[in-house]
C-alpha cells in the first residue's frame, strides 16, 4: 500500500481529472481482497451510496490494520485514500491524522458529489470512533 504521502505526491503531478479518477480507480484496484466472509452488515459503513465494508485489526502494539471494499470503483479509490492515512496507527495517532486537509489537498472537495464526499467521511468516522 501506497503511504498517503505517496499518494499526495502523485495527485499532484495529475493535471486532468480525467487522469485523477482514473489513479482513484488504480488505487481501488490495489487494494487487498476483503474477504467474503467479512462482507456482512455489522461490517457495513453506514452513510454511503455505495455498499461499503470495513474491517479492523489490531495488534499487539495498539496499531490498527484495516481492510475495506466497495462496489463502486471510485469509492474503492477513495477508501484506499483513507486506508494509507491511517492503517498502521494506533487509535491516539488516528485522532491525530488531518484528513480534511487531506481531502482539500487532493482537491476532492470540488470535484466529488456530495453523496461520495458524505460516505468518504461516513468511512472516516467509523474508524476515527475506535477505542
Amino acid at each position: 500500500m501506497l503511504s498517503i504521502e505517496d499518494i499526495l505526491s502523485n495527485f499532484s503531478f495529475l493535471d486532468d481529472w480525467e487522469d485523477k479518477y482514473r489513479y482513484l480507480i488504480e488505487l481501488g484496484e490495489g487494494l487487498d481482497a476483503l474477504p467474503s466472509d467479512c462482507r456482512i452488515d455489522a461490517n457495513k459503513v453506514e452513510g454511503c451510496m455505495s455498499q461499503v465494508w470495513l474491517t479492523s485489526q489490531k495488534d499487539a502494539q495498539g496499531r490498527y490494520t484495516f481492510l475495506a471494499d466497495s462496489d463502486a470503483l471510485i469509492v474503492k479509490g477513495l477508501i484506499a485514500i483513507i486506508l494509507s492515512a491511517y492503517s498502521g496507527k494506533t487509535a491516539e495517532q488516528i485522532k491525530q491524522v488531518p484528513i480534511e486537509q487531506i481531502f482539500e489537498q487532493l482537491g476532492l472537495a470540488t470535484h466529488l458529489s456530495p453523496t461520495r464526499r458524505n460516505g468518504f467521511f461516513a468511512v472516516v468516522s467509523r474508524i476515527q470512533q475506535l477505542p
